[in-house]
């Protein structure tokens, strides 16, 4: 149950209004995390553990059959006798021991795929997120500059000149002993060229 599950579970009913009826609660399923039975509907959990409790059980058996042949070998004299106890309990055993070993590698390669492929889908999930974050800021409108300032609407003078330009008059291109023109233009003849008073 979670915490808001709890929460309104012990929330004290305000008595102000019309009876309400009971809220419902839905109940957790069985395989959504922390259920009773988490291996119901998981069929690469249920083959890691099939893999791994049958490697846990044929690989120490596969030993105790190879220490029980290695007994029975060293404590019989005849050696017909011993030919049965290296059959039955050396090459079974060593078969047993090598299927445990491969039953254990297998469930090592399905934990590897198990958490690869939950990696994948949390990298493709966070990929999401991040599309969804780049398209929303990419549709927001772009904040406007707060003064967009028309360059052919300055007046300057180049150096100690005589001529009223324009700031984007070609006749100032490389210049940088440019000043502002302030409000005394008088005696300033305006650019041919620019046309700085609009005429």
């Amino acid at each position: 149950m979670t915490t808001d599950q709890t929460r309104s579970l012990l929330a004290v009913p305000s008595h102000a209004g019309p009876a309400q009826p009971p809220p419902t609660y839905a109940l957790p399923r069985a395989g959504s995390g922390s259920g009773v039975a988490p291996l119901r509907g998981n069929n690469a959990q249920l083959l890691h553990q099939a893999l791994f409790v049958g490697g846990a059980l044929l690989l120490p058996l596969g030993l105790i059959v190879i220490g029980l042949g290695w007994y029975g070998i060293a404590h019989t004299p005849y050696e017909y006798d011993q030919l049965s106890y290296l059959v039955s309990g050396g090459i079974l055993g060593l078969g047993l021991t090598l299927c445990g070993g491969f039953l254990y590698f297998g469930a090592w390669m399905a934990r590897v795929a198990a958490d690869q492929k939950e990696a994948s889908k949390r990298l493709a999930d966070t990929l999401l997120v991040l599309a969804d974050a780049v398209a929303r800021t990419s549709a927001a409108p772009a904040a406007t500059p707060a003064a967009q300032v028309d360059p052919g609407s300055v007046l300057v003078v180049a150096g100690a000149g005589t001529t009223l330009h324009r700031a984007d008059c070609d006749l100032l291109a490389g210049r940088d002993d440019l000043s502002p023109a302030g409000p005394n233009r008088g005696g300033l003849a305006p650019c041919r060229l620019c046309l700085p008073n609009g005429e």
